[in-house]
C-alpha cells in the first residue's frame, strides 16, 4: 500500500511542476499578446516561477489544516536546494563559476529571509501577525528587486500610454488573450486539484509510517517540489549562465521563507508540535547555508569536491531524519 501511496505522490507532484508550467507559459503569452509587461507579471514570472508549487501546496494544506506540511516542505526545499540541486548541478559541471557582487547580495539576503521564520517560530508558533511580517519581507524584496520597473510604470500610467497601449491591443487580439485566459483557469486548477491531493495524500502517508506530517513535507514533498529548481539549475549551467543559477537559487528561498510560509499562516496559523525536529532542520539549515556562503565566499566558483560535500550533506540530513524517526 505504502508503495501505491509514494508512486501516487510521485506522479501527482510531476502534474503539480506541469501545471505550475501551464500556468507560467498563459501568464508570459498574456504579458506577450497584450503588451502588459507591467511588474506585477515580470515579478510574478521572475520571483514565484520556481515556487509555484510550494506556493499551491501552502494554500492547500492551510485550507486542509495541516499548515506544517507547507513549512516543513520549504524548510526542506530550501535545505535541498543549498545541498542536492547545488551538490548535483557542480558534480555534472564539474564546478561552477560565480560573477558579480549582486549574486552575493543576493545570497545575504537569502540567508536573512531564510532565518526569518525560524527565529519568528522561537515562541512556538507562527501566527498572523508573523505572516504579515514575512509578506512584508517579501515586497520589501520584490520592490527593491524590481525598484527601476516600478519607475518604468508609474511612468506610463501618469502619461496614459500604458492604458492607451493596453485598450489598442486588445481590440486586435481578444481571441488570442480569451485562449490564454482559458490556459491560464485550466492551469490553475490544475495546480489546485493535484495541490490538494498531494495534501490528502501526503496525511495517509503520514498516518500509514506513524509519522508527522511535517516529517512527510521536510523529506518528500521537498523531493518533489524541488525539482523545477533542478531543471532549470542544469540548463543554466548548460548554457553557460551562472547567474541564472545562482539568482534562481538564491530566489526561490527567499520567496519560499516569506511569500510562501506567509500566506501559509494567514490562512491557518501553525503551531509547532515536535519541536525538536522543527529545530534539527533549522539548524541543518543555517549549516548548509554556511557551507554553501564559504564556498561561494572564498572564490570564484564551487569546485567539484565542494559539490560533492554539499551533497553529502543532503544525504546525511535525509538519514538523520530516519535514524531520528
Amino acid at each position: 500500500m505504502i508503495i501505491l501511496y509514494l508512486l501516487t505522490f510521485f506522479a501527482l507532484t510531476f502534474l503539480l511542476i506541469k501545471s505550475a508550467d501551464f500556468v507560467l507559459l498563459s501568464i508570459r503569452s498574456l504579458s506577450r499578446t497584450t503588451g502588459a509587461k507591467t511588474f506585477v507579471l515580470s515579478a510574478l514570472l521572475l520571483s514565484t516561477a520556481t515556487s509555484l508549487p510550494e506556493l499551491f501546496v501552502a494554500i492547500t494544506s492551510s485550507l486542509n489544516g495541516v499548515s506544517s506540511l507547507s513549512l516543513g516542505n520549504v524548510l526542506g526545499a530550501n535545505i535541498t536546494n543549498l545541498t542536492l540541486v547545488v551538490g548535483l548541478s557542480g558534480i555534472i559541471a564539474g564546478s561552477v563559476a560565480i560573477h558579480g557582487e549582486i549574486i552575493k547580495k543576493e545570497v545575504m539576503m537569502a540567508i536573512v529571509a531564510g532565518m526569518i521564520p525560524i527565529l519568528l517560530s522561537i515562541d512556538g508558533n507562527l501566527d498572523r501577525i508573523d505572516g504579515l511580517i514575512l509578506l512584508a519581507v517579501y515586497v520589501a524584496y520584490v520592490t527593491s528587486f524590481f525598484k527601476l520597473r516600478f519607475i518604468e510604470i508609474g511612468t506610463h500610467f501618469l502619461t496614459h500610454k500604458f492604458i492607451l497601449r493596453m485598450i489598442k491591443n486588445f481590440k486586435h487580439v481578444d481571441q488570442l488573450v480569451d485562449k490564454s485566459l482559458g490556459r491560464l483557469f485550466v492551469g490553475i486548477a490544475a495546480l489546485l486539484f493535484s495541490a490538494d491531493m498531494i495534501v490528502n495524500l501526503a496525511k495517509k502517508v503520514a498516518e500509514t509510517l506513524n509519522l508527522p506530517v511535517f516529517i512527510v513535507g521536510l523529506i518528500l514533498l521537498s523531493l518533489g517540489t524541488t525539482l523545477p529548481e533542478l531543471a532549470v539549475s542544469f540548463r543554466s549551467i548548460r548554457t553557460g549562465q551562472p547567474g541564472i543559477f545562482f539568482g534562481n537559487l538564491m530566489g526561490s528561498i527567499i520567496v519560499n521563507s516569506t511569500l510562501v510560509i506567509g500566506i501559509a499562516v494567514l490562512i491557518n496559523p501553525i503551531t509547532l508540535v515536535n519541536v525538536s525536529t522543527e529545530v534539527f532542520s533549522a539548524v541543518a539549515f543555517v549549516l548548509s547555508f554556511i557551507l554553501f556562503w564559504l564556498f561561494v565566499r572564498t572564490k570564484a566558483h564551487i569546485e567539484k569536491w565542494e559539490a560533492a560535500l554539499l551533497l553529502a550533506v543532503y544525504v546525511i540530513f535525509v538519514g538523520a531524519q530516519f535514524v531520528r524517526i
